[in-house]
């Protein structure tokens, strides 16, 4: 019997850091070992990819297989920071600038119910990720970043979401540190613990009857009369009637089906490292509120405590042997000047992975053949609208709305212009700036 593709060693290397060694334990899958049919075939195990199957479970789709290339959350879903964002990116007037009214507008408001749907299938489903819903904070570093926060809240006001403006001293208090000239307070947003969400969907998905397969790399896809038929890289096959591809710009793990979705997408990488427990007293003053932060740097600098009162540090970058030491080090500098009584603390933790950017900074829904659909790009905010654009194409393919009721238009694949160019420019542009302490 043919065998998984072994795992590269870049893609292995540094995985999940914390949110391995806390996140709750994922529920037991096995590899696909036979062949199957079934309504509908998702490919890849990540916010996306479940909240879809999840939710086709609940609209009475017969059979769903999700099918996943390596584990629960391997991906950008496992590795990131952890915040639960509304909306997209980019201001919320861009949408419609971007879109076009209709879309956009409506693009809007389910990314800004993203969040109420995360915490709601957290809590239905008994989900245990230590969510923590407090808001989290843009906050503004210098003059022109105070602007940038000051006309995403008029616009976000505008829009009727009660958002709030914060000012340096009551930013101090929530921050615990003095770094910052203000930040936007959104009520909508909040913390969980990655991983533990990931493995949490799964466990819903496969409660609700989807089947989960994991080290089940889809290695092709073929037409076969109305149905698919993907073959894997263990030899076995899925026929389906529709197909999800629900899968990021992780390096692959075997030959990629759909290699043209890669083309349009660039990575950016983004590293985080966690402390040890803070002690007790930096632990009331350094984000007492429960607050995730990120900030106005052109190299984003992102904050947040777990649940074991750690901090974790985030920002751009990819711990790879030639650049780690470089952005360590901008850590522990970060962390010393941000709050000075850290200084010295240690590191226990330290992971990365890849945001997928698209060129207009917007996610991207394609029809790539007959009924095969995809969903990707979300440009690091990936938690709150992979949740809610996976329940939304799940409706559609059970034929609760239609393709033109999506709050993505269907578009055409287009590959983005200069995507190595800006790939290397991302990974050694970070690695340049950490190296010499640049922060904006």
């Amino acid at each position: 019997m043919p065998t998984a593709a072994p795992m590269p060693a870049q893609i292995a290397a540094m995985s999940h850091g914390l949110w391995g060694h806390s996140a709750a334990p994922a529920p037991e899958t096995q590899p696909l070992q036979r062949d199957i049919a079934v309504d509908v075939a998702v490919v890849g195990a990540g916010f996306t990819g479940l909240s879809t199957a999840l939710h086709l479970r609940e609209e009475g789709a017969a059979g769903v297989a999700v099918l996943e290339a390596a584990d629960i959350g391997f991906g950008a879903s496992g590795r990131n920071v952890g915040l639960v964002n509304a909306g997209a990116w980019i201001p919320p007037d861009e949408l419609p600038r971007r879109l076009g009214q209709t879309y956009g507008r409506r693009l809007l408001q389910t990314l800004g119910a993203g969040p109420d749907l995360v915490f709601d299938i957290i809590g239905r489903h008994r989900i245990d990720c230590a969510a923590v819903r407090h808001g989290n904070l843009h906050c503004a570093l210098g003059a022109s970043g105070l602007a940038n926060i000051r006309e995403r809240a008029r616009q976000w006001t505008a829009h009727g979401v009660a958002v709030r403006l914060i000012d340096a001293a009551e930013t101090a208090r929530l921050v615990g540190s003095d770094v910052y000239s203000g930040a936007l307070l959104d009520p909508r947003t909040g913390t969980i613990e990655p991983l533990g969400y990931a493995r949490g969907l799964a466990r819903a998905a496969i409660a609700s009857g989807a089947a989960v397969y994991t080290q089940t790399a889809v290695t092709g896809a073929r037409a076969d009369g109305a149905l698919w038929r993907l073959s894997t890289a263990r030899g076995h096959s899925v026929t389906a009637r529709q197909v999800v591809v629900a899968t990021n710009t992780a390096q692959s793990l075997a030959p990629d089906a759909w290699p043209q979705l890669q083309q349009e997408l660039a990575r950016l990488p983004y590293f985080n490292v966690a402390t040890e427990p803070l002690p007790p007293a930096s632990r009331q003053k350094i984000l007492p509120g429960g607050h995730g932060v990120w900030d106005t740097a052109s190299i984003l600098s992102s904050w947040r405590l777990d649940a074991g009162g750690r901090l974790v540090c985030g920002s751009v970058g990819a711990l790879t042997p030639g650049a780690r030491n470089a952005h360590l080090q901008w850590a522990r500098r970060a962390i010393a000047r941000q709050f000075p009584a850290l200084g010295g603390i240690a590191i226990e933790h330290q992971w990365y992975g890849w945001i997928d950017t698209t060129a207009h900074h917007l996610p991207h829904l394609h029809r790539l053949a007959g009924n095969v659909w995809s969903l990707s790009g979300y440009n690091g905010r990936g938690i709150a609208p992979g949740t809610i654009l996976g329940r939304e194409l799940a409706w559609m393919l059970r034929g609760k709305i239609q393709p033109q009721d999506m709050s993505l238009p269907v578009t055409a694949l287009g590959p983005i212009r200069f995507k190595r160019l800006r790939e290397t420019f991302y990974q050694s542009g970070a690695a340049a700036a950490h190296a010499v302490g640049q922060r904006w």
